[in-house]
């Protein structure tokens, strides 16, 4: 082992170091300095030092100036990168193509956004039907000229009325809601502030919605402050904030998530709340009566207070509820029951547990739509509401059905399905005479997919579980071990990974590379269980499964050591942190964005509290050892040779705060042994998920530059 890990960071440094030429192979990169503090935390008996502690007032002028000081050194760097300006050229060629949205029915008329190629967001159009005539709604490239300011919410009323739509700065997860007339776009004064995550939900007459929102933070802290205290209001339109009606709060569970949602007919309003991120949930009601005129203060009664499993609402007849659940079901099924009576002893099985999870679902005018992954490649089934099975929504090929769109009032189903090779497309299907017609499908017209395959292998993990890995590459590829290879990964908070188009991999994938995306545990590709096996003390699991997927590439030749990387944000920038530690040997770059680097305080900032369903929590003597043992700022070894390494993270992240890249960054600057860069870049005006587009194709072209140079790569290929 040490003969070959030697050996494969030889390698992957010579590379590195020839791309370069001899600046990096003479000299080492001039990082800033970063000073460290005596710190140190007392956990259970166990000593652990924290010398970046300082860090976490990312408003203080020490943080900012560090952060410059970084972006200044990263930027330097990436100048210097042979193929960054080739990626972004290219991106920004294949990126330049009419797109549109999934559409969805309000007040009998469609909704979506479509982009003409570059728009930094994707403006809102409606129409009547689906040959009506287009009418631009809302154009949030008019927030802000830079994109700085993100439409996050988009919301007609049932009425026909009102647009209810949010802003956020950067794109952070702290939005405000506005209210314009929708016939004359005309901004009314209605404004709600202190959302975060939630959503909002009007009321069938059109005059006013629910939202959830938080106590407003203290001034300057809104990126550091644990939230809590959330409740649900009722704001009337033509009302201020001040004159909101609490509706449903949990004083008694200050850190449960509450929120809700209007049943389609008008009747009732669903509650839910939420202990954390579990996807375990305790549903409420409130009958609000006529919809025309609702009760909108009406008691909210329990349904199910357990909080053992999943209970969600897919809609109602009357008083006849659909309900999709994973009670005693790992990978779900879909009951009914009569409201006055919710007891699962009284449930109607209309559609048993299968041999697939179901991913998502939709109920239309006498029938449901459900979308289950077989081997992670979607196959949406028909039901009718009695259960009873009726036939299947063809699909273009094998590949994600992004997402399934309709009405209970009505029969139409929009579909959406796209693949690597695939761009998104939208398609419209009609149960009645089992046809499927395009409503979207784009084309790009500088790429030939013909070129390229798709293919799905299973990879062995330490402990046997066979874990699918989608790689994408040019069909005839010589498997020599010479290909560049980029592996992208989550594993965890139930959220799939699934195949799927990016104009970036398409731009990779034409240089030679080979752009692989791995479904580890943690996820609910498989299911309930597929999830828990990678969970709080079992989130090694997820490791050693990205781990194994690097592996298979180098025994089928396909890459080696020193031609692969991997990346993976947020939860999967946790990921690639603790496997480029644990596995340094096996990759020659690693791309860490918005990551969860610090396993010990993540929950003391924003909405990190939640995750510790998911993680666990340094606060408990039985989870602190696991945490501790792979938390990617705390395992870094000193005198480590680690991966070409380049963190992303932007300033208005409040979801995962920037400091936790900032620690990891100045952690494995001081730790790397060898020439290989440790970068770590911060974008400015954006947040955890948001970029503008043009940032995003920016922020794409310098990761890509930065891999191709770390893995040696040459712009051999022309498209």
């Amino acid at each position: 082992m040490l003969n070959r890990r030697f050996l494969g960071a030889l390698s992957t440094f010579t590379l590195f170091a020839a791309s370069l030429g001899a600046q990096v192979q003479q000299s080492a990169i001039s990082y800033p300095a970063t000073k460290q503090v005596e710190h140190v935390d007392d956990y259970f008996g166990t000593k652990v030092a924290d010398p970046y502690r300082w860090m976490e007032e990312l408003d203080a002028p020490d943080v900012k100036d560090w952060v410059a000081k970084q972006n200044a050194v990263t930027q330097a760097q990436l100048a210097q990168m042979p193929m960054r300006e080739h990626f972004k050229q290219r991106i920004t060629e294949l990126t330049n193509y009419p797109r549109m949205s999934l559409p969805f029915i309000e007040a009998g008329r469609m909704f979506y956004t479509r982009n003409s190629g570059l728009q930094k967001q994707s403006p809102w159009f409606m129409r009547n039907g689906m040959t009506g005539t287009e009418q631009m709604v809302f154009d949030p490239n008019a927030l802000s000229a830079d994109g700085s300011l993100a439409q996050s919410g988009f919301s007609p009323s049932p009425n026909g009325k009102y647009l209810l739509y949010g802003v956020s700065e950067g794109g952070a997860d702290w939005r405000v809601l506005y209210v314009r007339d929708l016939a004359s776009g005309r901004q009314l004064s209605d404004t709600v502030r202190w959302l975060k995550g939630g959503g909002s939900s009007w009321t069938k007459d059109g005059e006013g919605f629910y939202y959830s929102r938080y106590p407003e933070p203290e001034k300057g802290k809104q990126l550091q402050n644990a939230i809590r205290d959330g409740s649900i209001y009722y704001h009337r339109i033509g009302t201020t904030q001040q004159q909101d009606v609490k509706i449903y709060s949990r004083p008694d569970q200050p850190e449960w998530f509450v929120g809700g949602g209007v049943s389609e007919d008008g009747r009732y309003f669903w509650v839910y709340v939420n202990a954390g991120s579990t996807n375990n949930n305790r549903l409420y009601v409130a009958d609000l009566g006529d919809p025309k005129h609702p009760k909108v203060t009406a008691p909210i009664k329990p349904l199910f207070e357990k909080g053992d499993a999943s209970y969600g609402v897919i809609g109602n007849e009357g008083s006849r509820v659909f309900l999709q659940t994973d009670l005693g079901t790992p990978n779900g099924k879909i009951v009914s029951f009569d409201i006055s009576d919710p007891s699962p002893a009284h449930w109607r099985t209309l559609v048993p547990e299968q041999k697939y999870p179901i991913d998502q679902l939709t109920k239309f005018k006498g029938g449901l739509a459900v979308s289950y992954l077989v081997d992670v490649k979607s196959e949406v089934r028909l039901f009718s509401l009695e259960g009873t099975q009726q036939g299947t929504i063809p699909l273009p090929g094998i590949g994600t059905a992004g997402q399934l769109s309709s009405r209970e009032d009505a029969t139409d189903v929009y579909y959406s399905f796209t693949s690597p090779l695939y761009p998104p497309s939208s398609f419209h299907f009609d149960p009645v005479t089992k046809r499927s017609t395009p409503w979207f499908v784009p084309k790009l017209g500088s790429f030939n997919p013909s070129l390229y395959e798709t293919k799905e292998v299973f990879a062995t993990s330490k402990d046997g579980t066979k874990v699918p890995v989608f790689l994408t590459m040019r069909k005839g590829m010589k498997l020599d071990g010479n290909n560049p290879a980029m592996l992208y990964g989550y594993g965890g908070f139930q959220i799939n990974t699934q195949p799927g188009f990016s104009t970036a991999a398409v731009a990779w994938i034409e240089q030679g590379g080979v752009w692989g995306t791995v479904s580890m545990r943690g996820g609910t590709e498989y299911g309930e269980g597929w999830h828990r096996g990678g969970m709080l003390d079992k989130k090694q699991n997820v490791f050693d499964d990205f781990i194994a997927a690097g592996e298979y590439l180098v025994k089928e030749k396909i890459s080696s050591p020193a031609k692969m990387g991997i990346m993976g944000g947020s939860n999967g920038g946790l990921l690639v942190g603790a496997v480029e530690e644990q596995r340094p040997d096996l990759f020659a770059v690693a791309l860490p964005a918005v990551g969860v680097m610090d396993m010990l305080r993540y929950h003391k900032f924003t909405g990190g509290n939640a995750w510790a369903t998911e993680y666990g929590s340094s606060d408990s003597s039985s989870q602190f050892p696991y945490l501790l043992k792979y938390s990617p700022v705390h395992n870094v070894k000193a005198g480590t040779c680690y991966p070409a390494t380049l963190i992303t993270t932007a300033d208005h992240d409040d979801r995962v705060v920037p400091s936790h890249s900032y620690k990891f960054a100045a952690a494995m600057q001081a730790a790397q042994s060898c020439a290989r860069p440790v970068l770590i870049r911060v974008e400015t005006n954006a947040s955890h998920g948001y970029r503008p587009l043009d940032k995003r194709i920016q922020e794409q072209a310098d990761l890509w530059g930065f891999a191709a140079a770390g893995m040696g790569m040459r712009l051999t290929v022309q498209p």
